[in-house]
This record gives C-alpha cells, sequence and structure tokens, in this order.
C-alpha cells in the first residue's frame, strides 16, 4: 500500500516541476533546532539526503519569505515537527500551509513528528495550541479567515500518520 501510495504522488508529479530538494525541515527553532531538528539535518544529509532547512537570520522577517517558499515547492517530503510552540510562530504556520498546499499541487508527501506533543492536542488545538490560537484569534481579528486556514492545516498534518515522541 504505501509503494501504491508513492508511485501515485510521484505520478502526479508533472514534468515541468523541478525538485531541488528530497527533504524539507519544517520546525519551531527555539524549540527544536540545536537538538533534534540539527540531529535530523545531519543524519539525512550524512546519508547523502538533500534537505533544506532554514537559516537563523531567516526568520527575522515580518513573513516568510520568497526563497522558503521555492524551497518547499521544490521538495520531494515534508517533515514537520510539531512541537508545544510550533502554533505559536505565524511563521511555522505560512509555511505549514504553503506545504498542505504543495500535496495535491505537486504530490508532496508530509510527514509530521508530534515532537513532546499529543497528536490530539494539534488536531483539537487544546492545551498550548489553544493557547497559541486565542492569542492568534486576538491578533487577527480583523482576518479570521487567516487563522481558520491555518486550524484547517494543523488538523490535516495531524490526521496523518507519523511519528509520535510522547510528552516528557
Amino acid at each position: 500500500m504505501a509503494s501504491m501510495n508513492a508511485e501515485r504522488a510521484s505520478s502526479s508529479f508533472s514534468a515541468t516541476h523541478r525538485l531541488t530538494y528530497e527533504v524539507f525541515l519544517s520546525f519551531r527553532g527555539e524549540d527544536t533546532r540545536t537538538g533534534f531538528t540539527s540531529h535530523l539535518y545531519t543524519a539525512l544529509d550524512q546519508k547523502g539526503i538533500c534537505t533544506f532547512i532554514d537559516d537563523e537570520k531567516l526568520e527575522r522577517g515580518k513573513s516568510i519569505s520568497p526563497t522558503l517558499l521555492k524551497a518547499i515547492n521544490e521538495s520531494r517530503f515534508a517533515i514537520v515537527i510539531l512541537s508545544k510552540n510550533y502554533a505559536s510562530s505565524t511563521w511555522c504556520l505560512e509555511e505549514l500551509e504553503e506545504i498542505i498546499g504543495c500535496i495535491p499541487k505537486t504530490g508532496m508527501i508530509v510527514l509530521p513528528i508530534f515532537y513532546y506533543v499529543d497528536p490530539s492536542d494539534v488536531r483539537n488545538q487544546t492545551g498550548t495550541f489553544k493557547q497559541a490560537f486565542d492569542k492568534l484569534e486576538e491578533r487577527f481579528k480583523e482576518n479570521r479567515e487567516k487563522v481558520q486556514k491555518w486550524r484547517a492545516v494543523l488538523r490535516e498534518v495531524a490526521n496523518k500518520s507519523g511519528w509520535h515522541l510522547p510528552k516528557r
């Protein structure tokens, strides 16, 4: 079944779709950059897997950069590392929105890692995800559609089969 899904996904790529990276890593830097994510990146790199990881300087901007959007769209897989503060970053949520949009558009395969968070907290936006969305609802009260889209993409990624590192 998994190989059938992979074959079907790869056949959905257009002949003109350009792949620059095998893997795009989406993560909340302050939660996982110097530990889990850096180790994952190193392991993928050592196996010869071309992986995009953002530069710390990229997050200083107010909106997601065209370079990052291009990297997402030119990646075959996205590994989304969902940590306790992931939803408090509009940067991460915009990345995730683009990633989820690539599933039908490019056939991207999304692999979630629930890094010390319960998948049901992500899916139902409870715990720290509820706290983050309470703040987002206030901050974006003039653009509620944006917040609803972020809620939907989080539910979508939480409904995917992935890896769960239980809460500490």
